[in-house]
């Protein structure tokens, strides 16, 4: 009798152990994203309440790897939602197939131009200008016109005074090449950067060793002139350790002379929380989210409706006209343009 009272009391406690997990499970959604994404615990807050659920965030490494690792998993994947994949990753994500087609409503609040996928596998969530940054305060002190366009880099007076990222090893390193090819065009963006190598250009592995490490504004270095985003000025200021008036950097954003950065977020298929999925999704898109966005990644939210915050309306600007190349000739031809790159910058 006892023994079998022992067994009966195992069997509900192993029981009550797998439903309390099956459960704890049905109260959970899995974003998967890139390291640089963020978000306040109040914003992601507000959906955990709402839904009655937790948000679990998988950073995966930067958005590249993080997509491989999506595509990787896609017969048992890893996550019900991702964020992360850019307009530079874009073909290479749809052909993998991953993504479940949703067309939110918040779709149309979005401004049509940040829409490059017409079967709403990837909805897009911010988008950020990669472009030519410059210390306001050096070239006033040396009397040196401030660059106002790419093609400026190679004039002799400009000499020694830029440092950009590998396109190999960093996605603004990456943007920036891509607005060079959308400016100058696949026959003439290298004899740009040939030009741009004979008149000094240091090239870093990251923008965190361009920016804090060469940059005049923020940090020793020697260089007044840096790749950023044209949100860099407002971050600036939002970080400065005394209030600024002004911004002591400003972002070139003339016709063709930006790569915009747009980020999609898009629901993996083979999730069994399609529902709970889609309102994530929703939620992303809709006012609480955008308006979280800029003072976290320090880029634009992509639905207008969004308030920006006080620094962004003073100190932030958009490209005029950013430069363009095509989703699929990235995907196509991105590893033969970085090796033509490579070879006629760092070789």
């Amino acid at each position: 009798m006892k023994q079998t009272l022992f067994c009966l009391l195992h069997l509900f406690l192993f029981v009550f152990i797998v439903f309390d997990t099956v459960i704890a499970e049905e109260k959970t959604i899995t974003l998967m994203t890139h390291d640089s994404f963020n978000v306040s615990q109040e914003v992601i807050g507000i959906f955990e309440k709402q839904h009655g659920v937790k948000v679990r965030f998988l950073k995966a490494g930067d958005a590249g790897v993080a997509l491989v690792q999506a595509i990787l998993s896609k017969e048992n994947p890893l996550a019900d939602v991702f964020f992360g994949v850019d307009n530079t990753f874009l073909s290479r994500a749809l052909e993998a197939d991953i993504f479940e087609p949703y067309q939110s409503p918040l779709l149309q609040t979005i401004p049509q131009q940040l829409k490059l996928d017409n079967q709403n596998r990837l909805l897009p969530v911010d988008y950020g200008d990669v472009c030519l940054n410059y210390d306001k305060i050096w070239f006033q002190k040396n009397n040196i016109a401030v660059p106002t366009d790419i093609g400026d880099l190679i004039k002799p007076e400009y000499k020694g005074l830029t440092v950009v990222q590998n396109p190999a090893t960093s996605s603004p390193g990456m943007a920036f090449m891509l607005a060079t090819i959308g400016k100058f065009g696949e026959e003439g963006y290298l004899d740009f950067w040939a030009k741009l190598r004979e008149n000094g250009v240091i090239v870093a592995n990251g923008w965190e060793d361009a920016y804090y490490g060469h940059f005049t504004s923020a940090s020793k270095g020697d260089r007044p002139i840096v790749v950023s985003y044209a949100s860099s000025p407002p971050a600036v200021v939002f970080y400065a350790d005394k209030p600024l008036t002004e911004a002591p950097t400003a972002a070139v954003v003339t016709a063709n002379n930006a790569f915009r950065q747009i980020e999609f977020v898009g629901i993996l298929k083979g999730t069994k929380k399609v529902q709970l999925a889609r309102k994530l999704v929703d939620f992303m898109l809709d006012t609480t989210f955008q308006e979280d966005i800029p003072l976290q990644m320090f880029v634009f939210p992509a639905n207008p409706k969004a308030t920006l915050p006080e620094v962004f309306q003073k100190y932030a600007v958009v490209a005029e006209k950013p430069a363009t190349v095509d989703p699929e000739d990235i995907e196509a031809k991105r590893d033969k343009w970085i090796e033509a790159w490579t070879n006629t910058v760092i070789r």
